[in-house]
């Protein structure tokens, strides 16, 4: 699941990016708006975690563009404007969730994980895709074999994200090394071939009635397991 952080300041968006790693999350960094509204447009975003002074405006103005293009998004406002005011004026312009500097990061966490559920309940969230005993729950990003869990590293998570979402279509390796790895700089040329080799084998452990098949010159592709 990829968030979104909109933050001028580079040591505190570092900081935020990097605790939403350690938690399991992929997450890119935006300073101003004209480079979060790149990202919106190159990448699908789950959540998008807002500073409101930004260089080039307020964040709250980001909040339209951010839903058109990913219907279902979570919007979490993180801002040194903290009077009542302010808090009324970010959730009334669309934000699910406010807190505000300084923060806690255990506590930004936990208000990650309580706004990213609030989405999986919504009805207009992704439903599950399953494929053979395999379903993922693209809403809470959680991968269940046969209705048991199925825990997962985060890259491996990211990877079957990116095939399940094309089920039954090639997914090209550049598309998927932008989606694992981001803008990772000096990556090994046979990463992306050796975590789809730990996936598969992560798979068929589990028992999961899927294949991972290699597309010569292409990519991936997973599809249910032949019976």
């Amino acid at each position: 699941m990829r968030i979104l952080v909109v933050e001028d300041e580079p040591e505190m968006a570092a900081l935020v990016v990097e605790r939403l790693r350690q938690s399991g999350f992929e997450a890119d960094a935006a300073g101003t708006l004209a480079t979060a509204r790149e990202a919106i447009g190159a990448r699908p975003y789950a959540l998008a975690v807002l500073d409101r002074r930004l260089p080039d405006g307020d964040g709250l103005s980001l909040i339209p563009q951010i839903r058109q293009a990913h219907p279902g998004v979570r919007v979490l406002m993180l801002s040194a404007l903290d009077s009542v005011p302010e808090k009324i004026a970010g959730l009334d312009a669309g934000a699910d969730d406010y807190l505000t500097k300084p923060f806690d990061t255990d506590e930004l966490l936990a208000r990650v994980r309580a706004t990213l559920r609030r989405g999986a309940d919504d009805p207009a969230a992704e439903p599950p895709i399953t494929v053979g005993n395999l379903s993922f729950d693209l809403s809470a990003r959680e991968v269940f074999v046969s209705g048991r869990p199925l825990p997962m590293h985060r890259r491996e998570l990211a990877l079957l994200e990116s095939l399940m979402r094309r089920v039954g279509r090639a997914t090209t390796r550049d598309a998927l090394i932008h989606e694992v790895y981001g803008d990772a700089d000096e990556l090994q040329s046979n990463a992306l071939d050796a975590l789809v080799s730990r996936l598969r084998k992560h798979l068929n452990e589990a028992e999961a009635g899927v294949s991972i098949h290699p597309i010569r010159g292409v990519g991936y592709l997973i599809s249910k397991t032949a019976s």
